[in-house]
């Protein structure tokens, strides 16, 4: 069943999801060269504390952490551990949040840049890096121009689709985004593929997860040795973006951004 939320619950979610996003900024400006994911996770309890909220990750299915923070070949729900960041390494930060009763998600990937280096110098050295960032990035912003009351799940899916693939990528097949609300997981679930018109129409009301899940080389996964995570089969660099959505009247609202 799908949880149609009402106007005063969308804006509990949207004051959630500013803190979500406040929280992922600060995570994403502290990555770098010479921490541990374990660092980057000690960060986030503290801003979870200082923000009053809960985690939404942890204990689910077992998880053990707030944060999946996946590296490289890492596509999602690693375990944070000693494991260090190295220099240009792609670091994906996932992570969800209780605000009120009502769950966030929203995700980022960024790359470990030395002091000296800022984005462009390091996106001009790293070609191949930085297009999977930057089209993975703006496959989920396509998507977002799409989300309006009657559009399908399918024209959402297809939207991504066909610009990771005319850019020479591939999508993650196997993992989708989904419906949330008072649950972290709640109907539909929303395939970063598809067809258009297919598929279940979008609804005033409904709150969504869409992540884009990119791969320059195979799209089919293997489980990571933490027993959690999940990491491109033949090793390939993969990226993670997301956001929390609500379909409105007006369109598509960004529930987990400033």
């Amino acid at each position: 069943m799908i949880n149609i939320k009402t106007e005063e619950e969308i804006k509990i979610m949207r004051e959630g999801g500013r803190i979500l996003a406040k929280i992922l900024k600060e995570l994403a400006n502290f990555v770098k060269p010479g921490i541990s994911t374990e660092d980057i996770e000690k960060l986030a309890d503290e801003l979870i504390s200082f923000y009053k909220v809960k985690p939404a990750f942890l204990g689910f299915n077992d998880y053990p952490a707030s944060t999946c923070i996946s590296i490289n070949e890492e596509v999602v729900h690693c375990v944070p551990s000693d494991r260090v960041i190295k220099s240009g390494d792609l670091v994906s930060i996932d992570m969800g949040i209780i605000f009120k009763g009502f769950n966030l998600d929203s995700a980022i990937t960024v790359p470990a840049l030395d002091k000296k280096e800022n984005y462009s110098e390091w996106s001009s050295k790293n070609p191949k890096k930085s297009k999977l960032l930057e089209v993975t990035k703006k496959s989920l912003s396509l998507a977002l121009s799409k989300m309006k009351d009657g559009a399908s799940i399918g024209d959402i899916g297809y939207t991504i689709q066909s610009f990771v693939e005319k850019n020479g990528l591939v999508i993650v097949k196997e993992l989708t985004g989904h419906g949330i609300g008072k649950s972290l997981h709640e109907e539909p679930q929303i395939l970063n593929f598809g067809r258009p018109k297919e598929g279940i129409k979008l609804k005033e009301g409904m709150t969504v997860a869409i992540e884009p899940i990119v791969s320059v080389g195979e799209w089919r996964l293997k489980n990571s040795a933490d027993g959690f995570g999940y990491e491109t089969k033949d090793g390939s660099l993969s990226a993670h973006f997301e956001h929390t959505v609500a379909i409105t009247k007006n369109g598509v609202t960004i529930l987990t951004e400033e």
